[in-house]
């Protein structure tokens, strides 16, 4: 009888540990990144595509980039002033990998800077030979800032909610430190609060 009572407590045991804490993801399969589908309220890929895709079209039509040859552009603090947690290094990156890719726009690496100077010193310390050596003073200077800023404008209307997004971009011409170059995106999208039925 104690056997049993003991079996039985072993089972119990085994079945709840069985059933509680978190479950993992365990099967998983590739989606389409372009696809749009609302999982929730918050910003999503589509909406960073979209905003990209709006920037570059702009910058590459504006005539100050038209008619000069490949002008360099160093990118600045995009300002993320959303109450969401938004990536905004990947937007940024998204626009400047099609605009590098259309190849009418340059980028100098602002965020590389430390590593070419640590490099630089090593060159200078004797440690590459003489004439493969890269010496200090070659770098391409920017001629445009990008920098801009996404704000957000929340409603809930009863069972409806509907958010409003909206990045603007700048080229300021880092000589006259005029905007030659400025567009904005907008987004709206609306949600419904989903009744629970019995």
């Amino acid at each position: 009888m104690r056997q049993f009572a003991r079996a039985l407590v072993l089972v119990s045991v085994l079945a709840l540990a069985g059933c509680g804490g978190p479950k993992g993801f365990t099967k998983g399969s590739y989606d389409d990144p372009t696809r749009v589908e609302l999982l929730d309220d918050k910003f999503n890929e589509a909406d960073m595509q979209s905003m990209a895709d709006t920037i570059v079209k702009s910058i590459i039509a504006c005539p100050e980039i038209a008619a000069d040859k490949r002008p360099v552009v160093i990118v600045d603090q995009v300002k993320n002033s959303t109450e969401e947690h938004i990536d905004m290094k990947m937007l940024t990156d998204k626009i400047r990998t099609a605009l590098v890719k259309s190849r009418r726009v340059k980028f100098v690496d602002k965020e590389a800077r430390e590593v070419l100077d640590e490099e630089y010193r090593y060159n200078e310390a004797g440690n590459v030979a003489k004439e493969k050596q890269k010496k200090r003073g070659k770098q391409t200077g920017a001629d445009y800032v990008m920098r801009g800023a996404m704000g957000t404008n929340i409603q809930q209307v009863g069972n409806d909610k509907f958010i409003y997004y909206k990045l603007t971009m700048d080229l300021t011409n880092l000589e006259t430190s005029e905007i030659d170059c400025t567009e904005e995106k907008e987004l709206r999208k609306q949600y419904r609060k989903r009744s629970i039925g019995l």
